[in-house]
């Protein structure tokens, strides 16, 4: 049990160096994404980058919102769309409390560092 977890453990490892040495020698990447980086200095904006991602899950839950008042007032007939778009916008919620919680955790961890 414990040479097969070893095991295991050896072939994560080597395919992470792998992926790892991979994105080392790729090319870099066309980050033209709006609001992922500051045009003017071409650095990356993490605020930017998390206001717009809080405007996206904003923008799906009035979406989804919208289809199912839709729903019930009978202007539309297309439930199955108006329950999948609400279950879209839940699961982008719950996404972005994730990152906020990990966010927070490497907040606290850096406030514990000794000075």
């Amino acid at each position: 049990m414990g040479t097969e977890l070893a095991g295991l453990i050896k072939a994560d490892l080597a395919a992470l160096t792998n992926d790892a040495n991979r994105l080392a020698i790729a090319p870099p990447a066309d980050h033209s994404a709006p609001g992922t980086f500051n045009n003017s200095q071409g650095a990356f904006s993490f605020t930017q980058s998390m206001k717009d991602a809080l405007a996206s899950v904003d923008s799906e839950d009035r979406a989804a919102a919208d289809r199912m008042a839709a729903v019930d007032a009978g202007k539309s007939d297309d439930l199955v769309g108006a329950m999948l778009a609400s279950q879209q916008a839940s699961l982008s919620f719950s996404m972005l409390m994730q990152v906020r919680n990990k966010v927070m955790g490497a907040v606290d961890d850096l406030l514990k560092l000794p000075v």
